[in-house]
């Protein structure tokens, strides 16, 4: 009774998904020279993040559609008559729903780091072949890191760009915007710089944050030469290394936690030692007022030496403090990254947990009412992920708590229903 649900609600979040990624994609592809196939494989690989996704929501459309047929058909009536509780019910769904979980966490660790992997790698071929590719017209982008991109119209058959507007952060004591009537974006023989060559612009650079000293220059023609791997590419995307948590399995994203932990226990200790200096050096004015050294009235070299240090030892506390707080937000980052692994792959077993109650509850077997109330409840569910991604990132809160907020969430909803239903009836139900 689930299978045929399950899987006509996957199919068709897929086929959704799928339509959505390249309704946003579809101008970036079509008519860029690509040809037919690599479009299709690149969709093939993008659409294998949707697959852990469109698991759960499918799980949950199915047994929602399922047991809400049961009660239309009175079917559920004569389980009760007959002393079977829906607790009894749910059993061999939650048996189904704990291993759909477990194929989908093998599916997350194993099939999709690889997929996202290869699709990274082809868009660094295309971008290769089309360096502009990166680029979007009418929307500023970040093709090269400390850069914001904004192109007006770009002409794949001349190879150039129109209405260019470039703002520089790389220097954060100058405010830096480049803009160009025309030019043009290539890479290097090596691929390892990315050249643009500007026409008939302007650089305007003001001072920050006083905004006391300006300079404006014109040109005729100007080029820019950035690093290509602050653009994402790589020399050879064929043997390039992994990049970002999406490309990575849970051991992996385990092991540089661990290791960015081990850094901040490191930066625990060596914090201590410049305090330890400070203290000690700062003990002995107070040794000499109670006596237990000569006292000298201090000279102006003295004090400069001893402002020195505490300056020095300040600055290396400091450095120590801003390098605990970097390896801890990218602690938080992977570690949120590895519970978001297990707990997506749960979703398929809590949801179960959600369904059975919802589909007594609703009353109706269709699958629009289905569908309806479970994207209410996915909604609900992928809000409070996505909020406790963010919140592990920032270091609100334990990653463990944050990225299974969500999961407890709906566990305890599905809970409070199936109680709130069968209480009177488990008592007499075996």
């Amino acid at each position: 009774m689930h299978i045929g649900p399950f899987i006509f609600a996957f199919i068709t979040l897929i086929f959704v998904l799928i339509l959505q990624f390249f309704s946003t994609f579809a101008d970036r592809f079509i008519g860029k020279g690509i040809g037919f196939s690599v479009i299709l494989e690149l969709i093939m690989l993008q659409s294998a993040w949707m697959v852990g996704l469109a698991a759960p929501m499918a799980v949950l459309v199915a047994v929602v559609m399922a047991f809400g047929s049961l009660t239309t058909t009175s079917e559920m009536t004569v389980f009760r008559a007959s002393g079977i509780s829906l607790y009894r019910l749910m059993i061999p769904v939650l048996m189904a729903g704990l291993f759909l979980s477990a194929l989908v966490e093998r599916f997350n660790n194993v099939v999709l780091p690889q997929a996202n992997y290869y699709a990274k790698s082809m868009m660094v071929d295309i971008a290769r072949s089309k360096p502009a590719f990166g680029l979007t017209e009418n929307a500023f982008s970040t093709l090269v890191d400390g850069y914001s991109i904004f192109i007006r119209k770009s002409d794949d058959r001349l190879k150039e760009l129109y209405g260019i507007v470039i703002y520089d952060v790389t220097r954060p004591e100058y405010s830096t915007v480049v803009t160009a009537e025309k030019g043009s974006i290539d890479f290097t023989a090596d691929y390892q710089y990315l050249v643009m060559t500007l026409y008939n612009g302007e650089i305007q650079q003001v001072r920050q944050p006083d905004h006391k000293s300006a300079r404006n220059m014109s040109f005729r023609k100007q080029r820019f030469v950035f690093e290509s791997s602050g653009a994402g590419f790589a020399r050879s995307s064929g043997n390039r290394m992994r990049s970002g948590d999406n490309e990575l399995s849970a051991n992996e994203l385990h092991l540089i936690g661990n290791e960015f932990k081990k850094r901040m226990l490191e930066s625990e200790k060596r914090i201590r030692i410049p305090l330890e200096q400070l203290a000690e050096r700062l003990a002995q004015p107070r040794a000499k007022a109670y006596g237990t050294l000569p006292v000298a009235s201090p000279s102006s070299k003295a004090i400069t030496e001893v402002a020195g240090f505490v300056d020095r030892q300040l600055a290396q506390l400091d450095g120590e403090l801003s390098s605990m707080a970097s390896n801890q937000r990218m602690y938080n980052r992977y570690m949120a990254a590895w519970h978001k692994k297990y707990a997506l792959s749960l979703a398929c077993f809590v949801f179960v947990m959600v369904g059975a109650p919802l589909g007594v509850l609703a009353r109706r077997g269709g699958f629009g009412a289905g569908a309806a109330i479970s994207l209410l409840f996915f909604v609900v569910y992928w809000m409070v992920m996505i909020a406790g991604e963010k919140i592990a990132e920032r270091g609100l809160l334990d990653p463990l708590i944050s990225m299974w907020m969500a999961n407890i969430l709906m566990a305890g909803i599905g809970i409070w229903l199936v109680v709130s239903l069968t209480g009177a009836v488990f008592n007499t139900s075996r």
